[in-house]
């Protein structure tokens, strides 16, 4: 053994680990087995965590690591890991930093050459996808969208035109607003799927287009409760044409600039993946 090896050897190692978004059954054996072994879990809201211990009859100690100490307070985790003690990172539900705290840790970590090991499990927008009946061998995860009007159909206009599935977290308080804007943007045949309250009781997963879905959750309050998932199936050109989006005409209008137009064209299809002929026409016609 080197003295390298030797000294990370003995260097705690950083868990992150997946727990459920709902259902408890959906806890792996081997998350457990880690919130059991380590010397530390590092959770987003002790008090929230704190019951999912109990039920599972974990006993390892809690601290806070959310959003407003991550930055300023990771140093005293990597401490731990650094003197030999492993550290389970968690959070409130679901995956660590997907649209949750856990960045900033898990890069102090690797940048102080400590070991990160995921630990997979339940993740909101992976369930949603698979049961929604869009294509799922390509798509984006936008998150949560802004939460004031003007931003958010800012943003939804960005993507108006993206090809891939998307997928967007909202909040129960906005939801209704955020499928008003999206039937708004993107049309209101846009076909969506909404998963509300995944694995829990009052599971819901309802398919539509963005008209109807939106009507649909304006007609019942319930459905606007509970975490929501929200899938909209990405923009399809028109039956017999291809589309060039948004994306493409903006890198081909400042090559156009620098560029005559059958390089410009050429270029554009090497950044964007359009095909090259599709882009030449729009060359010309900028041009002209």
């Amino acid at each position: 053994m080197t003295a390298t090896d030797a000294v990370n050897s003995a260097i705690g190692t950083l868990y992150v680990v997946a727990t459920p978004i709902g259902n408890l059954e959906d806890i792996s054996a081997r998350a457990l087995r880690i919130l059991n072994e380590v010397a530390l879990i590092a959770a987003e809201d002790t008090r929230h965590s704190a019951r999912l211990l109990q039920h599972f009859s974990i006993k390892t100690p809690l601290a806070a690591c959310h959003e407003h100490n991550e930055r300023d307070e990771g140093g005293r985790f990597i401490q731990r890991l650094l003197a030999g003690d492993s550290v389970a990172l968690i959070s409130d539900a679901g995956t660590p930093l997907i649209s949750d705290p856990g960045y900033h840790l898990v890069r102090q970590a690797r940048a102080a050459c400590v070991r990160v090991v995921p630990v997979p499990g339940a993740c909101a927008l992976v369930a949603a996808l698979c049961a929604a009946g869009l294509p799922s061998d390509r798509f984006i995860f936008e998150g949560f969208l802004p939460a004031k009007r003007t931003g958010r159909r800012s943003r939804l206009e960005q993507l108006r035109q993206e090809p891939r599935t998307l997928i967007f977290y909202e909040a129960p308080h906005r939801i209704l607003d955020c499928l008003q804007d999206m039937a708004s943007v993107f049309g209101g045949e846009r076909v969506a799927v909404l998963g509300r309250e995944l694995t829990k009781t009052f599971e819901t997963l309802k398919g539509a287009p963005l008209a109807a879905l939106e009507q649909w959750v304006a007609a019942d309050a319930n459905q606007q409760r509970g975490e929501c998932v929200v899938v909209v199936a990405g923009c399809r050109a028109p039956e017999g044409e291809e589309s060039v989006d948004d994306n493409a005409r903006r890198v081909l209008k400042l090559l156009l600039a620098e560029l005559p137009v059958k390089r410009a064209a050429a270029v554009a299809a090497e950044i964007t993946g359009v095909r090259k002929n599709l882009l030449y026409q729009l060359a010309l016609q900028e041009k002209s």
